[in-house]
């Protein structure tokens, strides 16, 4: 009853090992070319911010959902 069960383990551990590193390494070169770009264009995102708050609050309505607001009429534990 000599069975080697570290074989296949250790591949799939590597392997996703290796596919974070890989998404790590995308997210961080996202944010360092997203800082540059703001960097540069600063002066034209920065006339825009009261018109982008203003196209949030809408978007946030439609898009936040409403299932958590669950019905309180059943509730007796409150009481």
């Amino acid at each position: 009853m000599n069975h080697d069960h570290t074989t296949g383990h250790s591949e799939s551990a590597n392997s996703a090992g290796g596919r974070r590193k890989l998404i790590g390494a995308v997210i961080m070169i996202a944010l360092i070319g997203a800082f540059f770009v703001l960097r540069e264009h600063w002066s034209h995102i920065a006339g825009y911010w009261p018109y982008l708050l203003l196209l949030v609050c809408p978007l946030m309505h439609l898009f936040h959902g409403h299932g958590g607001h669950g019905s309180h009429e059943g509730d007796s534990s409150k009481k």
